[in-house]
């Protein structure tokens, strides 16, 4: 009766997709709907003021001002403006960070992520078109198992829409 005419349209279907648990293993993440594999959320348009203490993953899209501490995952979405102190296991940024960085396992950067900030961590990657203004300090300290580390580039590719 109404908008016969009217052509349904959907959102793309679930998209599974490879992340890590808290154990270390490989779980599938709905990036659509299901964010089980993420702890907490700051999406695109939230302003957050504070300190961010957690365990296990944290994806962030919006802004913060303040500090993040935690042993675990910290993801930078691409929209992201962190003017913050960062201190994590593993950062995989595509965003922009203003501060002091220090991460125990690793830090990714991603284009088009913008660091301006002094960065500690014993393993770093990053790809072309990233801009990097700071200082990097790389000490040998305990590094992630290949297999862990292979799991967690695709959790991260996978929470971060990589592959669509």
């Amino acid at each position: 009766m109404w908008n016969k005419d009217k052509v349904e349209t959907k959102r793309p279907g679930n998209q599974l997709e490879e992340a890590v648990g808290t154990n270390g293993g490989p779980i599938a993440v709905d990036v659509n709907t299901d964010l089980d594999g993420i702890n907490a959320f700051v999406g695109k348009g939230v302003s957050f003021k504070g300190v961010i203490s957690y365990h296990g993953t944290v994806r962030i899209d919006g802004t913060l001002d303040g500090e993040i501490h935690t042993e675990g995952t910290l993801l930078v979405g691409e929209e992201a403006v962190l003017n913050a102190k960062v201190t994590a296991g593993t950062i995989v940024c595509k965003g922009q960070i203003t501060g002091d960085i220090v991460a125990r396992e690793k830090i990714t950067l991603r284009a088009p992520a913008v660091i301006n900030a002094g960065v500690e961590t014993p393993m770093m990657s990053m790809e072309d078109g990233v801009i990097f203004n700071g200082t990097i300090e790389m000490a040998a300290k305990s590094r992630p198992n290949s297999a862990k580390a292979a799991a967690l580039n695709v959790a991260s590719e996978a929470l971060l829409g990589e592959g669509k």
